[in-house]
């Protein structure tokens, strides 16, 4: 990397789980395999082995995804530590991936972030029952169509952007119904495809104020440092290494939409030309290109892909 080019780490959020992950990282790295047992101990069950061999229904249960895709991120980032990565200039995380991002730059620690967000996933589950809730996944319709459409489909109900994830990919949230009649409404004006998700609540809207309030009280007990990197926060797409502000970013989060595309714009104006997606999978490596063609994008979530990726950098 030249002088001026700059790294960004970035952490995925829910959505990237897959049974087996994290394991060949516990198998080859000993940092890594400490972050599992951390994990578990902090937890009172097996989390690695919920994660290694565990079923795709009960990684899927947001309460355990979480805590579970924060874990796999941060035995790949200690991983990748310890063979001698470079620092990132900056860190950004999607949705749930804020916090393996504020571990690794450490304003928190790992112990505190594993069970707050096994809390968070409950809180967010419990926030709207099954079925009240839901969100879609809308392709090829720029935000300002998005957000007129949503207003109009609400009739005195929420629904609203919630995951600006590209200029191509942006996700609305809400109650069913009026997330039902956005689709219809996003049809007709031109959207490519607009796609129900199976999920089990209806994230990063209104209707997860009452996570939001619960994950406040637990929130205000946890010690936060200020970052050794800059994070660039969902809420604000903006970046930050006061320890102190990123209590308010968390909070903030559960009902604010993730501005993922606004962020990764920011890293790049930022000089930032190489992403590194730390964790599983790729979904994150695939938002970036699509947000611009032009830089880099790697990725470590297995010894294999860690050594392809240090000899990259």
């Amino acid at each position: 990397m030249t002088q001026s080019a700059k790294l960004a780490y970035i952490f995925p959020g829910q959505g990237s789980q897959a049974v087996g992950m994290g394991k060949d990282l516990y198998d080859n790295f000993a940092v890594s395999r400490e972050v599992f047992e951390e994990a578990n101990d902090a937890l009172g069950f097996s989390l690695s082995e919920m994660c290694f061999n565990g079923t795709a229904e009960d990684l899927a249960l947001t309460a355990n995804t979480q805590p579970a895709i924060l874990t796999t991120s941060i035995a790949a980032f200690r991983a990748m530590k310890a063979e001698g990565f470079p620092l990132p200039d900056f860190v950004a995380g999607h949705s749930l991936g804020e916090y393996s991002a504020l571990v690794a730059a450490g304003a928190m620690n790992f112990s505190d972030a594993v069970k707050t967000v096994r809390k968070r996933g409950t809180y967010m589950q419990e926030a709207v029952p099954v079925g009240v809730g839901a969100m879609a996944a809308i392709l090829g319709l720029p935000l300002e169509t998005i957000e007129v459409a949503c207003d109009e489909a609400a009739e005195g109900e929420v629904c609203s952007p919630a995951n600006i994830n590209s200029p191509a990919q942006i996700v609305i949230a809400g109650s069913a119904d009026a997330v039902d009649r956005a689709i219809e409404i996003l049809k007709e004006r031109g959207a490519k495809r607009a796609i129900k998700l199976n999920v089990s609540a209806p994230f990063h809207c209104d209707l997860m104020f009452p996570a939001q309030e619960r994950l406040a009280k637990d929130l205000a007990e946890i010690e936060f440092k200020n970052l050794q990197f800059p994070i660039i926060e969902n809420v604000t797409a903006e970046a930050n290494s006061n320890g102190e502000r990123v209590r308010m970013a968390l909070t903030d989060q559960v009902s604010s939409p993730v501005r993922w595309a606004q962020s990764v714009e920011n890293l790049i104006v930022q000089e930032v030309t190489t992403f590194v997606e730390v964790g599983s999978g790729k979904v994150l490596s695939g938002l970036v290109r699509q947000i611009n063609r032009d830089v880099r994008c790697l990725n470590v979530e297995n010894s294999e892909s860690l050594r392809n990726t240090l000899q990259s950098l």
